[in-house]
């Protein structure tokens, strides 16, 4: 499974993806991949794992 969740917010914070974290301790790893569609310019990976990705890059 991979778990996507979309913010409008240009800057992801630790509340942001709270969900994504809770979601990754119930599946374990079963969850492949997780990340946070945002409305930002950049794309990387947190600390913790979790990818963001400014929606500009997955295309029209």
């Amino acid at each position: 499974m991979v778990a996507l969740e979309v913010k409008l917010a240009s800057d992801v914070s630790d509340e942001d993806v709270k969900h994504l974290r809770w979601l990754r301790d119930r599946l374990g790893p079963d969850l492949l991949d997780a990340a946070v569609i945002t409305t930002g310019p950049d794309a990387y990976r947190r600390a913790d794992g979790i990818a963001v990705i400014p929606a500009a890059l997955l295309g029209a």
